[in-house]
C-alpha cells in the first residue's frame, strides 16, 4: 500500500495527525475518553474563609496561586463549611482541576494537578471543571501538564468563545484531543520535568529567604542599630531637603517644539524597576512631562506612594525626563549618598510617614512639600556610602539568583515544547 504524500512527509518514526505531528507509537484520547467530568461547586470568593475543614479550589486561585501542581498539604487553599459539600464531589490526588474562564487567551485551559491531599477533603469550585482518570490513561504527575501541551493549547483556544472574558464549554473541553505517550515513557518526562520544578522552587525559596535576610539588614544599617566595623560618631536626623534639592530642573514653557527626549512615566516604574520609556517631542510630549534628570537622582512617586514605584537612576540620562508624578531628589553630594537615601524608600521608617500622609485621604498622593519634610537617620557620608555597598551586594545576589530563575523557567518551558510533543524521546529503562 502506498502511503499519502502526507504521511510521506512526517519525519521517520513520527506520524501526522489532526493536533500536529506525534510519534508513532502515541495514541490521541479526546478528555472525554480518558477522564470523568465530576460535580463541582459555585461558591463565590465573598463564601470562602480560612478556618473551614473543607479546602476549596477557586478558578482565580488557579491563575495566580499555582502553575502545574497544587500541592494541598503546603498551598494556603481557602475553606468551606463541611455542611457545604454534600453535593459535591471530593477530589482525590491525581485529579486535574481547569479553570474555565480567563480574562485573556494565555489563561484558557489553565489548570493544576492535585497533590498531597492526604485525609483532607477538598472540592473543585466556581468557573471550574473537576476530572479524573478514566482507566490510567496518564500517571500521576503527567496530567499536570496536558493542558500546557503546545499540542493542546491551539485546540483550547480554538474552542474559547467570549469578548472581555473568554470560556470553555464542557462539551468543547471533551472534544479536544490529548496526546498520550506509554505509561513508562510518561514517567520519565514526569521525572525530568518534576526534576527542573524542584530546582525552580528551591531557588523560589532561597530568593524569598534573601529578601528577608536583606529587609533584616535594612531595619538595623539603615536606623543605626547595627553598626559597620570602623565607623563611630552620632547619626542625625535631616530633612531631604536639608540633604538634597528637590524637583531641581524642570522644562519651561520656552523649550524648543521640537526638543526630543526620553520620557519615564508613573507607568513605566515598578517597585525600583525602570521597565521602559517613550521617545516624546515637547510639542506633543504629555503635559506631565517636565521633570529633567540626571544620573544618581532618585525618582519618588507621590501618586499612590504606598506601591514604592521609586526609582534611583543609576546610568547616564542625557535628554530625559520624567513625570510630575515624581518628585526627584538630587542628592548633594558632600552630605548625602544617593543609594544610601533611595535605600530608605523600601524601609519602615519612610514607609510610616508617607502612610500617616495619606491617612484620611481620597486621592493617595503626597506633594514636593511633604517630600521635602521626609525624615531619614544620617550618620557621616562615608558610613552612609559603606551602608549602601553592602546593601547593593545583597541587591546584586538577589539579581543573579533572579536571573538563574528566568534561565530555569525557559529551560522547563523548552523542555515541555519537546518532551510533550515527542519531538525528543527519552530513553525507557
Amino acid at each position: 500500500m502506498v502511503a499519502s504524500k502526507r504521511e510521506q512527509q512526517a519525519p521517520a518514526g513520527y506520524k501526522h495527525t489532526e493536533i500536529g505531528v506525534i510519534p508513532k507509537d502515541w495514541e490521541l484520547v479526546t478528555f472525554d475518553e480518558a477522564f470523568v467530568f465530576l460535580r463541582t461547586a459555585s461558591y463565590s470568593r465573598d463564601k470562602l474563609g480560612s478556618t473551614g475543614e473543607v479546602k476549596y479550589i477557586h478558578y482565580g486561585d488557579i491563575h495566580t496561586k499555582w502553575s502545574h501542581f497544587v500541592n494541598m498539604s503546603r498551598s494556603s487553599i481557602p475553606t468551606v463549611g463541611r455542611e457545604m459539600i454534600a453535593n459535591y464531589s471530593q477530589m482525590k490526588d491525581g485529579d486535574l482541576v481547569i479553570a474555565d474562564a480567563s480574562e485573556d487567551y494565555e489563561g484558557i485551559g489553565k489548570s493544576v494537578e492535585v497533590s498531597n491531599l492526604s485525609l483532607q477533603k477538598a472540592i473543585a469550585g466556581l468557573h471550574t471543571f473537576l476530572l479524573r482518570d478514566k482507566d490510567y490513561h496518564f500517571v500521576d504527575g503527567f496530567k499536570g501538564y496536558i493542558c500546557s501541551n503546545p499540542l493542546v493549547k491551539p485546540s483550547l483556544d480554538r474552542y474559547a468563545t467570549g469578548l472581555k472574558v473568554y470560556g470553555i464549554s464542557k462539551n468543547n473541553l471533551k472534544l479536544v484531543q490529548i496526546p498520550k505517550p506509554s505509561i513508562v515513557e510518561q514517567s520519565a518526562i514526569v521525572t525530568a520535568l518534576r526534576n527542573t520544578e524542584a530546582l525552580i522552587e528551591s531557588l523560589e525559596k532561597l530568593i524569598a529567604k534573601k529578601r528577608a535576610i536583606k529587609q533584616g539588614a535594612m531595619q538595623e544599617l539603615l536606623t543605626g542599630k547595627r553598626r559597620l566595623m570602623g565607623f563611630q560618631g552620632e547619626w542625625k536626623e535631616r530633612r531631604l531637603t536639608e540633604i538634597a534639592d528637590i524637583d531641581p530642573e524642570n522644562l519651561s514653557s520656552r523649550t524648543s517644539p521640537e526638543y526630543s527626549f526620553k520620557y519615564i512615566s508613573l507607568e513605566d516604574v515598578n517597585n525600583g524597576i525602570l521597565q521602559g520609556y517613550s521617545n516624546q517631542v515637547f510639542r506633543t510630549a504629555p503635559s506631565r512631562a517636565r521633570r529633567k534628570l540626571k544620573q544618581y537622582d532618585i525618582l519618588i512617586s507621590t501618586v499612590r506612594p504606598n506601591l514604592k514605584s521609586h526609582l534611583l537612576v543609576r546610568n547616564d540620562v542625557t535628554d530625559t525626563v520624567c513625570s510630575t508624578g515624581f518628585s526627584v531628589v538630587r542628592c548633594k553630594s558632600n552630605l548625602a549618598d544617593p543609594a544610601f537615601v533611595y535605600a530608605h524608600l523600601f524601609a519602615g521608617g519612610i514607609e510610616r510617614q508617607i502612610e500617616s500622609m495619606l491617612t484620611g485621604s481620597n486621592y493617595p498622593a503626597i506633594n514636593s512639600k511633604e517630600v521635602k519634610a521626609l525624615r531619614i537617620p544620617c550618620p557621616e557620608l562615608p558610613e552612609q556610602s559603606a551602608i549602601a555597598v553592602v546593601l547593593s551586594d545583597m541587591d546584586a545576589e538577589i539579581e543573579g539568583l533572579e536571573q538563574k530563575l528566568s534561565k530555569t523557567r525557559l529551560i522547563e518551558l523548552g523542555m515541555m515544547q519537546v518532551l510533550l510533543t515527542g519531538k525528543i524521546r527519552l530513553p525507557s529503562k
